[in-house]
C-alpha cells in the first residue's frame, strides 16, 4: 500500500527538512500539491534549484530538492561544482522515470542509468519502499549531517501518492 503525501511530507518535516524547490515530475504530483500549499519554491531548472538549496543550506535550511530523474542529468555540473565541491548538503528526492524499462520510451535510458550516475559522482543514496520510508529519510538527515554532501532518495511510481 502507498503512503500518502501528507504522512511523507510530515516525515520529511520530522527529520528537519524545512525548505523544498525543484521541478514538478508525475511521480510526485501529491508531494507537489500539498509542498505548495506550504511555501514550495518552483524553481525552472533543476540546475537553479540546487542552487536555491545551497543557498537555502548557507541560511540555516536543511533543503530538498524534488526532480524527475531527467533533471538529474540536467543537474550534474552544479552537483558536482557547487553542492560536492563545497560541501552543501541537500537531500536529492528523485522521480525514478523508466524504472524497470516500464514507461514511454524516452525514459528507458533515463531510468536505467540513474543509480550509475548517483554513483559516479559519489552521491549515496536509497531506493524508497513503502515499509522503510521512515528509516530512509532519517539516514538521509543524518548522512547529509555526517558527510555534508547531497544524499539522494529514488522514488519509484506508486509508492508515495
Amino acid at each position: 500500500m502507498a503512503v500518502k503525501a501528507e504522512e511523507f511530507v510530515k516525515q520529511l518535516g520530522g527529520a528537519g527538512f524545512d525548505f523544498f524547490t525543484g521541478v514538478p515530475c508525475s511521480l510526485m504530483k501529491g508531494v507537489f500539491a500539498l509542498l505548495d500549499r506550504q511555501g514550495y519554491v518552483q524553481a525552472t531548472r533543476e540546475d537553479a534549484a540546487i542552487g536555491m538549496a545551497c543557498g537555502a543550506y548557507l541560511g540555516g535550511k536543511q533543503p530538498v530538492v524534488l526532480m524527475q530523474n531527467s533533471g538529474l542529468g540536467q543537474s550534474l555540473n552544479a552537483l558536482a561544482s557547487l553542492t560536492l565541491l563545497y560541501k552543501t548538503p541537500c537531500l536529492l528526492l528523485i522521480g525514478w522515470r523508466g524504472y524497470g524499462g516500464k514507461d514511454a520510451p524516452e525514459h528507458i535510458l533515463t531510468g536505467q542509468i540513474t543509480p550509475t550516475l548517483l554513483e559516479t559522482l559519489g552521491i549515496p543514496f536509497q531506493i524508497l519502499e513503502e515499509k522503510t520510508i521512515p528509516q530512509a529519510i532519517q539516514w538521509a538527515a543524518d548522512r547529509m549531517k555526517q558527510d555534508r554532501i547531497p544524499v539522494a532518495l529514488l522514488l519509484r511510481k506508486g509508492i508515495v501518492t
